[in-house]
């Protein structure tokens, strides 16, 4: 290696090499962050398996079996065939004509070892209706609803996360969830027995309820209405309004959020009334709602971090090349390579310490740190405490850029585009007057 460090030319080219070469610890650290990471989620998935998961609930379906008479033909012989009639039951599901959804989510914090997962407790009541113009069409193609066997099922993500459930009101009956009901498409169900009086039955027919449900992270609802309205409101301040649909209304302050929401049956993929065995899809694609988000994600800054680490390394190796040429020094590769070592452990420490006291002390401590061992080596190699002042400062400054570009998601591009073209506008002013042939003629 000491020989490709032989002259100018090959010595920047032996310097690129070194820097790429830092990609090999820069990619177990990357898969290092990687690991922590999924071992967080994996905190988190123990908490929710415990607490409840993320939930979602949308208003309850009315479930009615119906009887239909179907005709067949049932050939005798090759010229005679009987008709006969039988009778077939099928279970048809129909949605609520209109839905209001009122959620109040108190948050809380619970810890998995070093990681920490963030739960709620929502209070949810549910109010809406039925209109008779969708139960007439449980009438067609001559069916006969069979009203004293109609229930209710009302879709929960989790039902380990219920809390409290009062009784469902439908019209002017009143009747308790039961477990074990099944599922609708992609979603387990509770069901209640709610059978109704078609004599009673007016422009519509009322219901009501209420649930407290317990889950992490994430709250949605479904829009099972012809008109889902949901209002959610929380003392969480960092809130993430995500699904398939945004809220019409918002308001996030430190105080917390408050989120309303409307979607109409037009706005969804499936449709008002469907039988047993032609079910949606998915019912569950067309959830919306909030992800009570942590502030700072260490883990994707970090990775954020990583990425920018050649660069970083690039840099401050053109910075020790620089005072190498200026004050025609020689530098050994290997105190080159001691310097990308030392460069690459800042990752290391970033990531140990950001998942202990948080991303932005964990950065300052890791960047002093780093920069002052690399400084005081500097001093050392260079012969010069001015020369290793004068870097450790550089390293500070490098280390200030990179986390502008890091917290500053929206502009890291174009911050990080205008550093590197000023950087390599000083490389240039700074060799302007450099003659790079009589300097590989003395160092041969």
């Amino acid at each position: 290696m000491a020989r490709l460090f032989q002259g100018s030319t090959s010595k920047v080219l032996g310097i690129a090499m070194l820097a790429l070469l830092m990609l090999i610890p820069l990619a177990q650290v990357d898969g290092l962050v990687t690991e922590r990471a999924d071992r967080a989620r994996a905190a988190t998935a123990s908490i929710a398996s415990r607490w409840g998961a993320a939930q979602f609930v949308g208003a309850p379906m009315l479930v009615v079996p119906v009887v239909r008479e179907e005709v067949s033909e049932r050939w005798v012989d090759a010229k005679h065939a009987v008709r006969e009639t039988s009778r077939v039951e099928t279970r048809e599901y129909l949605l609520a004509g209109h839905a209001a959804i009122e959620a109040k989510l108190a948050p809380d914090v619970r810890s998995y070892g070093i990681y920490r997962s963030i739960v709620y407790l929502a209070e949810i009541t549910i109010d809406g209706n039925f209109d008779a113009a969708d139960l007439k069409t449980l009438f067609a193609d001559g069916g006969r609803p069979q009203w004293d066997h109609a229930e209710l099922r009302l879709a929960v993500a989790d039902v380990r996360g219920i809390r409290r459930l009062s009784e469902v009101r439908l019209g002017a009956h009143e009747s308790a969830f039961v477990a074990g009901t099944g599922t609708i498409g992609d979603m387990t169900t509770i069901g209640a027995a709610t059978p109704i009086d078609p004599d009673a039955i007016g422009a519509s027919v009322p219901f009501s309820l209420s649930l407290t449900l317990a889950g992490t992270e994430r709250f949605t609802a479904l829009p099972l209405a012809r008109d889902t309205r949901l209002h959610a409101t929380s003392t969480w301040s960092d809130p993430g309004f995500d699904g398939a649909f945004l809220p019409a209304a918002r308001r996030v302050d430190a105080s917390g959020f408050e989120a309303e929401w409307q979607v109409l049956d037009v706005n969804r993929r499936f449709a008002q009334h469907w039988r047993e065995r032609e079910p949606p899809a998915s019912l569950t694609d067309s959830a919306f709602g909030i992800t009570l988000t942590q502030p700072v994600d260490a883990y994707l800054q970090n990775v954020r971090a990583g990425k920018y680490g050649v660069l970083f390394i690039a840099f401050t190796f053109v910075a020790f090349f620089l005072f190498e040429v200026l004050r025609r020094l020689r530098v050994h590769p290997v105190q080159y390579l001691l310097i990308g070592l030392a460069l690459c452990t800042f990752y290391v420490v970033l990531l140990a310490l950001s998942e202990q006291i948080g991303f932005a002390p964990a950065y300052a401590i890791a960047a002093v740190a780093v920069a002052l061992i690399v400084g005081g080596y500097s001093a050392a190699v260079l012969a010069t405490r001015r020369a290793g002042a004068a870097l450790g400062a550089l390293l500070m400054l490098i280390y200030a850029l990179l986390y502008g570009l890091i917290v500053s998601e929206d502009y890291a591009l174009m911050m990080g585009s205008l550093a590197l073209l000023g950087a390599v506008a000083a490389l240039m002013y700074l060799t302007r007057r450099v003659d790079w042939y009589a300097l590989s003629a003395t160092s041969r």
